[in-house]
């Protein structure tokens, strides 16, 4: 532990009770690990659309103006009103960022399970991951293979535990197919080779005819173009080939959710055998897990009685789980690392790289098959 060192650069975000958006490096200390804990240095953590909800909250961004240094890089943003009352119980404090990552254990507790992952390439849950060194309990690190690298392992938790819980909510919830939204993402080829694997129906939707070809290329089977003219048709056409009853949607806002409930309800409204009222009477369920689009979601009659949409978290859902589907989940994962969550990124970028406003503006675009890496000791 005499190697340890006293200090670690990490990316901060702050919004001011003003309205402004602060982003800057700190140097804060590396805390020395207790008896259950491990010191990694952090060599790869990517950045995902929920690390930037924290990293960039409701600022406008085409407001951003870059400060600092090249080596010491600010970005200051106004944050409109409507954000600001979202953002109320943060204002006044300074927030580190970054949900996930790898790298190696450096310095390690007393205690056999800590001392087991000295030296070893480890991947983390832990939240304060853009930075050079993160010390974390043993609980929050998992081992992985020989020879994996910080690359291979920084997306090992959110992307592939997010869809691989869908498939456990599904089975959970009584239903036998999916959609989902943004298809293309690095989480939508997650689930397709998931749902590919394990014979579950899925119907993917994308927006682009590109984003379609990439899903037809891992094999994927259904897959709808929301900018069709005929999508609504489309989609209802999907639903009766699969049977989809539940959603989830990455896009949140403006329309679309509202169209998945539609289309469900006309799909099961094609079986009915006699007419009424109140609908099909079958239950469908869209879970909203993100917000590409911050407008109101918009959900117009046409739904049937029986709908349901809500919101959905990763967390959540494995704080209930039991021990067993996490412990089956987690196995998965390191498993099949390489190839059903293998995750691929447009770049590798420093901790000061990624508070170049150039950078930052080409991350925060969120652009389909585009994933960004910090290395925060490169």
């Amino acid at each position: 532990m005499a190697n340890l060192p006293e200090t670690s650069v990490q990316i901060r975000t702050l919004i001011t009770p003003e309205g402004k958006l602060e982003l800057s490096l700190a140097e804060v200390p590396v805390k020395a690990p207790g008896p259950d804990e491990v010191v990694v240095r952090v060599e790869g953590t990517p950045i995902n659309p929920s690390d930037l909800g924290l990293l960039v909250g409701g600022a406008d961004m085409s407001t951003a103006k870059q400060g600092g240094t090249k080596e010491r890089p600010t970005v200051t943003a106004d944050v409109p009103e409507g954000g600001l009352r979202a953002m109320k119980a943060r204002l006044g404090q300074s927030l580190p960022v970054g949900n996930e990552g790898a790298g190696v254990v450096v310095a390690a507790g007393d205690s056999p399970t800590a001392q087991a992952l000295m030296g070893k390439m480890v991947t983390c849950l832990g939240g304060e991951m853009y930075q050079q060194y993160r010390t974390l309990n043993v609980a929050q690190c998992m081992e992985l293979p020989d020879g994996t690298t910080a690359e291979q392992g920084a997306s090992c938790y959110v992307n592939p535990l997010t869809s691989l819980s869908f498939v456990e909510t599904m089975r959970a919830k009584g239903h036998t197919a999916l959609v989902h939204t943004a298809a293309a993402s690095n989480l939508g080829q997650m689930l397709n080779k998931i749902c590919l694997a394990d014979g579950v129906p899925l119907l993917n939707i994308v927006r682009k005819e590109e984003q379609a070809d990439i899903l037809r290329g891992i094999g994927a089977k259904h897959i709808v173009n929301s900018s069709s003219p005929t999508f609504m048709e489309d989609l209802i056409n999907g639903l009766v080939e699969t049977g989809a009853t539940m959603g989830f949607d990455a896009i949140g806002g403006g329309p679309l959710a509202g169209q998945l409930l539609i289309a469900m309800e006309a799909a099961a409204s094609r079986k009915m055998k006699e007419y009424s009222r109140y609908g099909s009477g079958q239950e469908t369920q869209v879970y909203i897990y993100g917000r590409l689009d911050m407008s109101p979601t918009i959900v117009p009659p046409g739904v049937g009685f029986a709908w349901n949409l809500s919101g959905y978290l990763l967390t959540p859902f494995l704080q209930k789980a039991s021990k067993e589907t996490r412990a089956r989940m987690y196995k998965r994962v390191i498993d099949e690392l390489n190839t059903t969550f293998a995750s691929h990124y447009t770049k590798t970028i420093s901790l000061a790289e990624a508070l170049d406003l150039e950078i930052l503006h080409a991350y925060n675009a969120k652009a389909t098959g585009e994933k960004y890496l910090i290395d925060p000791n490169a």
